[in-house]
C-alpha cells in the first residue's frame, strides 16, 4: 500500500469515465481541472443505507457546495449503477466510475475491512479535498455519512 496522503502532499493524478452531473459520459482527468478546487469522496457501494445518506447529503447543499468547488463521488461500481443510483436519488453531481480500482489504490482508500467477523478487502470511506495548485488542503478519512457535509463546508 502508498504511504497514507496527506494535506499537502501532491494528489495523484487519474482519469476516470463520469457518470451524471455537467461531466456525463466524459473522462475526467486532474490534469483538465487544474486551478480549481476538487473534491473527491470515495464511497463502498451505490444505494447502500450510509452511501445514500452520504451523496443525499451533498445533493441538498449542492448550491452551496458546487460555488466552491468540483465535487466527484467515487466508487468502484460501473457506470449502470451509478447511473441508476443518480436517477433514483436526483443526484446533481458526477460519480467517477473506478471498476479497475486505479483511484482507490491510488488514494490509499482499498483496505481490510471487517464485519461480523469477516475480514475483506473495500473502499474506506473517505475524502480529499485539492487545491487549484494541485495539492491536497484537506484529508478526512473514516467519514461518518451524516457528518460529511458539514467537514467539507468547513474546509471549503
Amino acid at each position: 500500500m502508498n504511504k497514507e496522503l496527506k494535506p499537502g502532499d501532491k494528489a495523484p493524478a487519474f482519469t476516470a469515465l463520469a457518470v451524471g452531473g455537467s461531466y456525463d459520459a466524459k473522462r475526467v482527468s486532474l490534469a483538465q481541472l487544474k486551478g480549481k478546487t476538487v473534491v473527491l469522496y470515495f464511497y463502498p457501494k451505490d444505494d447502500t443505507p450510509g452511501c445514500t445518506t452520504q451523496a443525499c447529503g451533498v445533493r441538498d447543499a449542492w448550491r452551496e457546495l458546487s460555488a466552491k468547488a468540483e465535487v466527484f463521488g467515487v466508487s468502484i461500481d460501473g457506470a449502470a449503477s451509478h447511473a441508476k443510483f443518480i436517477k433514483k436519488h436526483a443526484l446533481p453531481f458526477p460519480i467517477l466510475v473506478d471498476e479497475d480500482h486505479a483511484l482507490v489504490d491510488a488514494f490509499g482508500v482499498w483496505v481490510e475491512k471487517s464485519m461480523y467477523g469477516r475480514k475483506y478487502m473495500g473502499t474506506e470511506r473517505s475524502t480529499f479535498v485539492i487545491g487549484p495548485d494541485g495539492k491536497l488542503c484537506a484529508v478526512f478519512r473514516k467519514v461518518k455519512p451524516a457528518e460529511h457535509v458539514a467537514q467539507l463546508l468547513e474546509v471549503l
